[in-house]
């Protein structure tokens, strides 16, 4: 499939100098982040087929060939389906983990790059810090971005809500903060016993409380976005979600956005 340049650079950059990200989409079926400040654009994660991604992409602004590189979380297939053949075909560099690297699961890429996990990093003029989670993978990270006193977590698929994650993820002024389930849903949902416990472990993902009791501790002062994402499509639905973090807003739920699965989230721009 021929996916065409989009006319304009990097719409997420339309003010010069903000720190913008969007969502390819996101939950079991796939998942990819676009961070960017107009002069970066890194995509975290790509759980898509190659047409799919080149598709989402598009449909955000973004070509595959302005991409500055992909960072990889974990070897699981709905983030790391798609980022061998996008590598591949457009030249992409990937950074990864060690542990994820070895999963074998990527292939041969032309540019790889090692992440270790808090070491801070930079990729052009975007400062980033890649934070251990608790997940079943070989060597998960999640990360936090930084450019010019602008901050982005981007916090999925871990299975607690750990000291050393709040400590990481404080003082963010966007956050998009895994809801994978809840309880109820998955404990009566359609899952086999044997991965019900996994994904409601402490090593799986988090319900909508964790993920409200995480955000309670990480501080709301500065969060101008916060993002439901990763919500699973037989154990959660969106109304829940927000109706978990809601009352940490005093009611106010215009700070709050899901990014779906379908259909991702258009660009979001931070002060």
């Amino acid at each position: 499939m021929s996916v065409a340049l989009p006319a304009e650079p990097l719409p997420a950059a339309s003010a010069a100098g903000r720190l913008c990200f969007a969502s390819l989409g996101s939950g079991s079926k796939g998942n990819g982040t676009l961070v960017s400040d107009g002069e970066t654009c890194v995509l975290v994660d790509c759980g898509f087929g190659l047409r799919e991604a080149e598709r989402r992409l598009a449909r955000l602004g973004v070509h595959p060939r302005q991409l500055d590189a992909m960072l990889v979380t974990h070897e699981h297939g709905d983030h790391l389906r798609g980022v061998g053949p996008l590598a591949r075909r457009h030249g992409v560099p990937v950074h990864l983990t060690p542990g994820t690297w070895f999963s074998g699961r990527l292939g041969e890429v032309p540019g790889l790059h090692w992440i270790t996990p808090q070491s801070r990093f930079a990729i052009k003029s975007l400062v980033i810090d890649p934070v251990t989670v608790p997940h079943d993978a070989r060597e998960p990270v999640q990360f936090r971005f930084e450019t010019r006193g602008c901050s982005l977590g981007v916090l999925t698929d871990l299975g607690h809500p750990s000291d050393h994650v709040a400590e990481a993820f404080s003082g963010c002024d966007a956050l998009i903060l895994e809801c994978n389930h809840d309880p109820h849903l998955l404990r009566t949902g359609p899952y086999p016993p044997k991965l019900k416990r996994r994904v409601g472990g402490n090593w799986g993902h988090l319900a909508n409380g964790q993920a409200a009791e995480l955000l309670a501790r990480l501080g709301l002062d500065r969060l101008q976005r916060i993002v439901c994402s990763h919500l699973s499509e037989h154990n959660n639905r969106a109304e829940l979600a927000l109706e978990a973090l809601t009352p940490l807003l005093d009611g106010d739920a215009s700070r709050l956005i899901v990014a779906a699965q379908d259909h991702g989230l258009h660009w979001q721009a931070i002060s």
